[in-house]
């Protein structure tokens, strides 16, 4: 075994060697996908302008809608884009900082790896810093509010608003993200349910100013009746919920039907005729002035019930059946059979119809405790209400946040710089090599107020030295507070200032991003199956024939 030995030592070290030229490359692919919005953080963030292959434009500084749009083909390159999918669908704010994070991250373990330092080292080291920042930010950092004071409410929406495009209208967003929430609010027996994504809808009309964007007190719909003879306006009205056809009811695939006699036609078509009266009839028992239904409506169905002055609307989105469900307190019925008088809503206070420039829209409005609403948005473009609509979902997301767990650390990269300060203390306490990645991850925190200074144009070093030193002074209790004013550049008291962020969205940040670099790190090899499935396939056809194929 001892003439071999050298082998397998040779094998082992090119084997390493293979897996750290990956590793490094799969940080360069993060590092360039961070770089692309680095630029969008901030009050003085950049726009970037998207096209997409059918000619659409986009314009924003939100990190998920940019990354969402580019088309890469680097695997680490992806699974940077979906954790910033991954943090706007858990916390709905932070999809930029969280990219920045991750790739700072991963850039900070390039030198060891470059000095031969394992990288199950820098993760560990990675791991430990994350228990330290998250003890840090629960029990150090963070501080507790009355969630029932608006007034603190609409301060950090605000600080959230500041920061993006919607910052000029930020009163009016801020307001408008209030109303919202606390609409779609629900209390189970102690447990709080806040589903803005599926009860707070956002209707972008183009036109008017942004001024003009308001919450319904009730829900709007962009449906016009099926009859123009129909009621466009009723106060009080009784609405009954469908989710089944008021037409005939056709076969599921190819239907045969044999007549022996003339007369069968005719009899068919009355039977068909009395079963849709049927159903009217069994309708206007319970007296409701709208029906709504997810399918469709024949025109026997709508004769029957214009002539019952009931006016009808038909093909609902799912969607938008159970909003009118929360606002009127009806319940959606499946088989006209089974409809009873408590399904019927009576907490609408009006049903109007309204056009606005060539599309018609059914407003149901003044409901008695609704529970679902409409934010009617307007202004002067699509480009700038896609933009808008962005902000204004952040702003709700961040609110539910500080509902659900009302508690909140300040902002302007002061949270990172006394993060980066209490982990820099405790990396003198680590004894061995994994002392220097710890290190590194703390150091790395200073990504956020340094690209906050970059993005203001101000001077970074002389600026991050001042900050730096601010947060060395032990001796003073509001050290820990001190950060980047994003709109100038310069060193202030954050707290004084007025800049907040959800608890919930830091610690989101942090786990994702240190997560993602340690998965990266833990990477030594990239396979494609594909290509190893055709290479399989051409050593076949190169093969040289055997006797069992010289048989076929």
């Amino acid at each position: 075994m001892a003439p071999h030995t050298p082998f397998i030592i040779i094998s082992q070290n090119t084997k390493r060697e293979s897996g750290r030229k990956v590793q490094i490359e799969n940080i360069s692919a993060a590092k360039i996908v961070a770089d692309v919005i680095r630029t969008c953080l901030g009050p003085r963030a950049m726009l970037k302008m998207l096209m997409d292959p059918q000619g659409g434009i986009v314009v924003t500084s939100d990190g998920n809608a940019i990354l969402r749009e580019i088309a890469v083909k680097h695997p680490a390159a992806k699974s940077m884009i979906e954790i910033s999918r991954t943090q706007d669908e858990e916390v709905g704010d932070g999809t930029t900082s969280v990219i920045i994070l991750a790739g700072e991250f991963l850039g900070a373990s390039e030198v060891f790896l470059n000095q031969n330092i394992h990288p199950t080292i820098i993760i560990s080291a990675y791991r430990l810093a994350l228990d330290d920042i998250q003890e840090a930010l629960n029990n150090k950092l963070s501080f507790s509010i009355n969630i029932k004071d608006q007034a603190q409410l609409l301060k950090i929406v605000k600080s959230c608003v500041n920061t993006k495009f919607a910052g000029k209208w930020s009163d009016l967003i801020c307001n408008i993200a209030i109303k919202a929430v606390n609409t779609v609010a629900l209390d189970h027996n102690g447990t709080k349910e806040i589903d803005i994504k599926r009860y707070a809808r956002v209707e972008k009309i183009a036109g008017g100013l942004i001024e003009d964007s308001h919450v319904l007190n009730g829900i709007m719909i962009n449906k016009d009746t099926t009859h123009p003879e129909m009621r466009r306006k009723i106060v009080n009205p009784r609405i009954l919920l469908l989710d089944c056809n008021l037409e005939y009811k056709k076969g599921e695939s190819m239907t045969n039907m044999e007549f022996n006699k003339e007369q069968d036609f005719q009899k068919m078509l009355e039977l068909e005729e009395d079963t849709i009266k049927k159903d009217c009839d069994k309708i206007l028992e319970f007296k409701p002035d709208m029906v709504f239904t997810e399918k469709g409506v024949s025109d026997l169905a709508q004769h029957y019930l214009m002539k019952a002055n009931v006016t009808v609307l038909r093909r609902l989105r799912k969607t938008d059946n159970n909003r009118i469900a929360k606002v009127c307190g009806a319940t959606i019925v499946n088989q006209i059979d089974e409809i009873r008088e408590e399904d019927i809503g009576t907490k609408a206070g009006l049903f109007e119809m309204k056009q606005i420039g060539d599309e018609y829209y059914t407003y149901i409005v003044d409901c008695h405790d609704p529970k679902a609403c409409s934010i009617v948005l307007r202004g002067p473009s699509k480009d700038i209400l896609n933009e808008i609509e962005r902000n204004l979902i952040d702003a709700m997301s961040v609110l539910r946040n500080v509902m659900l767990q009302s508690k909140l650390v300040y902002g302007g990269g002061s949270v990172e710089m006394a993060l980066s300060k209490i982990l820099s203390d405790k990396a003198k306490s680590i004894i061995g090599i994994k002392q220097w990645p710890y290190l590194s991850l703390a150091r790395s925190l200073e990504v956020i107020p340094r690209t906050l200074i970059q993005n203001c144009g101000g001077d970074v070093i002389r600026t991050m030295t001042n900050l730096r030193a601010k947060h060395s002074i032990s001796d003073d209790p509001e050290s820990q507070f001190y950060g980047i004013d994003g709109e100038k550049g310069t060193v202030c008291n954050i707290k004084a200032l007025g800049i907040y962020e959800p608890l919930a969205v830091k610690l989101q940040i942090y786990k994702t991003a240190i997560e993602t670099a340690i998965l990266l790190l833990r990477i030594d090899d990239i396979v494609s199956g594909t290509k190893k499935e055709s290479t399989m396939n051409e050593k076949q056809q190169n093969a040289p024939p055997t006797e069992e194929s010289m048989k076929d």
